[in-house]
């Protein structure tokens, strides 16, 4: 069946950014000049999707203005004769089916997952976090999809994890069916390096067949009362197989902050606009060192 849904939890305080996000949704933290969510909803839209629930939680209406059309400052981008920026601006409204779910209370990520259930209905579905963001030939998700086009079953992207960054990731013990492709035996929240099972992690970005609902609202809270995804999994996989992806290309881990800088530094260096510049600086503080 063809993916035609995707969820993009953004319900959490981000807490690693206070205080810019006491009054800021971390999603809305711009990368060069678009916020982390739209780097999201255009990987779902490239790759095929255009119906997009994005799960949202009280002083987050931001997000849900940003993906509306703006009349107000299309009529003054127009009058000021920026045709350029008025097309980007009306281009947001225009580049998915939105629907925004409030989750009332932050439960996790399974839970936030879970709130989306029924409006994915009875289908597999795409499941993308905003914190990390991909710079690959083919869209990350657009491989995620011929991968299950082929397997028909649940399956998650896979990267290798640094030894001293396990805690920042799922962690899979797997057995090896392709080059790229690995059968799920199971997983484990952000372990420490002595008890990660391997160095593939999970990197934010899911395809899930709806059985994924009925494991999650069988998922226990954990120690801070939260409903894991990679506990919902673990239930999953001992009904039906669940498979990593091993992607191609660059991930940025921009739930972090020098892992942000990180990406707007590289996706800058790609942009003409900002290349010549920016590698003159970078080369000045070297020099300086």
């Amino acid at each position: 069946m063809k993916i035609r849904k995707a969820v993009i939890p953004a319900a959490g305080f981000g807490t690693r950014f206070l205080p810019a996000t006491k009054s800021l949704a971390k999603e809305m933290l711009p990368v060069v000049d678009k916020p982390l969510i739209q780097y999201c909803v255009e990987e779902a839209v490239q790759s095929g999707i255009k119906n997009i629930a994005i799960i949202t939680s009280s002083g987050k209406s931001c997000l849900e203005e940003y993906f509306r059309s703006s009349s107000k400052l299309e009529t003054f981008l127009d009058e000021k004769g920026k045709p350029g920026l008025l097309a980007e601006v009306r281009k947001l409204s225009t580049l998915a089916e939105f629907c925004f779910i409030r989750q009332k209370k932050a439960l996790g990520l399974g839970h936030a997952i879970l709130m989306a259930e029924d409006y994915i209905g009875p289908e597999p579905f795409a499941v993308l976090l905003p914190d990390n963001i991909f710079d690959c030939r083919i869209p990350c998700l657009k491989q995620l999809i011929e991968a299950y086009s082929e397997l028909k079953a649940s399956i998650i992207v896979l990267g290798y994890v640094a030894k001293g960054e396990t805690e920042r990731h799922g962690i899979v013990k797997s057995k090896k069916v392709s080059d790229r492709v690995f059968q799920i035996e199971n997983l484990i929240e952000k372990p420490s390096a002595d008890k990660a099972f391997s160095n593939l992690g999970v990197f934010g970005r899911y395809i899930f067949e709806p059985e994924i609902f009925k494991a999650i609202k069988r998922t226990a809270a954990d120690e801070r009362g939260e409903i894991q995804i990679t506990d919902a999994v673990n239930l999953l996989l001992q009904a039906k197989p669940v498979y990593g992806y091993l992607f191609e290309g660059v991930c940025y881990d921009c739930g972090d902050k020098l892992g942000l800088i990180k990406a707007s530094v590289s996706l800058a260096l790609k942009r003409p606009e900002f290349s010549p510049k920016l590698r003159e600086f970078l080369s000045s503080l070297t020099r300086e060192k």
